[in-house]
């Protein structure tokens, strides 16, 4: 049953209807993407809803909207916002973000997506859907982000280091800048894994951090901790 929930400081994640449930590269882009002066969010392929429920703890001001192609998964992340406190703040839409419109636009937008681009697909759909690059590729991505957000706004994402680099070099060759990136090791003495992205239209000077997230299996290390305090139990 503990895997059916994920308990948060002052929310819980149902996640037995996802395919891809609650896990680190979601908490770190939730806590790490730069909320300062925004007004309205998109989250693309919000799965159980975690990072839109995040983005609404930490800042009740923000609008957010929430777009899941898998049935499934955005029910399951419309009863979570619903049972959250932030439920006046969050709309959650089901389908395709390449179809998807609304009557203003975005000052962020933030996307843990599929990664894997050319590996073997899971025969459950709706992992294939939350795993790989068939639904949303990261051309689709910055597609989608060119209408949508305003002139000033910015996309956060998280990737592996393989794909960060594959999609900071199609970033660069569509004229997006990147603004700020953080690399995740897992361990002091571990290679990084992962790297936090925060791109835009705007040329700025780039700022470059390091995240460990562990000291030894189960010890967080100080910067993760720092980060996360908010919202795990045991912080």
């Amino acid at each position: 049953m503990a895997n059916d929930y994920f308990q948060f400081k002052q929310f819980t994640i149902r996640q037995d209807r996802c395919a891809m449930k609650v896990g680190t590269d979601g908490v770190l882009l939730g806590a790490w993407a730069d909320l300062t002066d925004t007004h309205r969010l998109l989250d693309i392929g919000t799965g159980t809803g975690l990072i839109a429920i995040m983005a609404a703890q930490r800042n009740p001001e923000l609008q957010i909207d929430a777009i899941e192609i898998d049935p499934a998964a955005c029910k399951q992340a419309k009863e979570n916002v619903q049972d959250c406190p932030w439920k006046e703040k969050i709309q959650v839409f089901q389908g395709r973000v390449q179809d998807f419109k609304q009557d203003y636009l975005y000052d962020i937008i933030t996307c843990n997506p599929p990664f894997f681009i050319n590996s073997t697909q899971n025969p459950e759909r709706s992992k294939t859907m939350a795993r790989h690059c068939s639904t949303l590729s990261h051309e689709d991505i910055l597609n989608v982000s060119e209408k949508l957000l305003s002139p000033e706004g910015k996309i956060c994402i998280i990737l592996p280091i393989p794909e960060a680099e594959h999609f900071i070099t199609l970033a660069q060759s569509h004229k997006w800048f990147i603004n700020k990136f953080t690399t995740i090791c897992p361990t002091p003495n571990k290679p990084p894994k992962r790297k936090l992205m925060e791109i835009s239209k705007r040329q700025k000077d780039i700022v470059n951090e390091t995240i460990t997230l562990e000291t030894e299996r189960h010890v967080y290390h100080e910067s993760y901790a720092l980060l996360t305090k908010d919202f795990y139990l045991k912080l």
